[in-house]
């Protein structure tokens, strides 16, 4: 069996606490894909736009309409990611764009227009969104826009992965909506403790508002270093997360260098150990979605 067989495999890094270098950890996933020989597009849903920037398309963060915004947000211009998808040396990016700092309003529309019945409110409604109409949404959440998009994709790819927004709203529910899978990226302080009960809890009211069940594909512990808050805070993850792989990434400059120049650290000049951990990563992701060759 290969991933081939049932389409691109899908999954989203997420965790609503800010700071755990979530889109770090994206993008060096991605790229630990390339480096097994996978065709990856990575999709860049924070209105921030750190991995556009990380990736090093900055320009394509300011471009004029039509943007991830608009095929989010417009039913009749899902097929317009064909048109947003960039080439990079790794891997092809559906980059951000300055527009989607308003996505999160007009997806709380969406929500809120797909549970009405009222002609009138409805009106009233639509008259707040930019782009969304009553008419292209298919379901009672509102949620299906970003899946719809992927559905309209021409290039076959074996993964995509979608960086999510820092903080847990409509468009990091469209996000994992959209893949079904996740990884959680954590750092190994107390203070993250919360974040991961929450996005937990949040999750779990996801599955019970859609009816679908997200599959966690494992745990990334962040900037790990050898103190016992550290050390507390993995066997913490471990227990929380029994039954599913939690990775530890060091506290690595080449990670940061990387990043600044629009690679992963496998397109990086300087070599770094934390390679090995990110073609782990890779390696159960294919066991996972059921790649069985390596075609480096």
């Amino acid at each position: 069996m290969t991933g081939e067989d049932t389409g691109p495999s899908r999954v989203c890094v997420t965790n609503a606490k800010g700071g755990t270098g979530k889109t770090t950890i994206a993008i060096n996933i991605a790229g630990a894909l390339n480096e097994r020989g996978r065709d990856v597009l990575f999709v860049d849903c924070d209105p921030q736009g750190n991995a556009t920037e990380g990736l090093g398309l900055v320009e394509a963060y300011d471009r004029g309409p039509p943007s991830l915004f608009d095929v989010l947000t417009d039913h009749e211009q899902r097929h317009r990611i064909n048109d947003l998808i960039v080439e990079h040396e790794e891997m092809d990016v559906v980059p951000s764009n300055l527009d989607l700092l308003h996505a999160e309003q007009e997806l709380t529309i969406a929500h809120l227009l797909a549970q009405l019945d009222d002609p009138a409110g409805i009106d009233a409604l639509s008259s707040l969104a930019i782009n969304v109409d009553p008419s292209g949404i298919e379901t009672d959440h509102a949620l299906e826009s970003l899946s719809a998009a992927f559905d309209e994709l021409e290039k076959e790819y074996d993964y995509i992965i979608v960086d999510s927004p820092p903080f847990y709203g409509r468009l990091t529910e469209t996000s994992i909506y959209a893949t079904g899978n996740v990884v959680v990226p954590a750092l190994t302080e107390a203070t993250s403790e919360r974040a991961i009960e929450l996005l937990i809890d949040q999750i779990a009211a996801l599955e019970d508002l859609v009816g679908m069940t997200v599959n966690t594909v494992g745990v990334v512990a962040n900037r790990v270093e050898q103190t016992n808050e550290d050390l507390m805070m993995l066997d913490w993850l471990n227990e929380v997360f029994a039954g599913h792989p939690v990775w530890e990434v060091r506290k690595r400059v080449a990670l940061q260098r990387a990043f600044s120049a629009g690679t992963s650290i496998f397109a990086y000049e300087q070599s770094v150990d934390m390679e090995k951990v990110f073609l782990e990563i890779a390696a159960e992701f294919d066991k996972q979605f059921g790649y069985t060759e390596v075609t480096t």
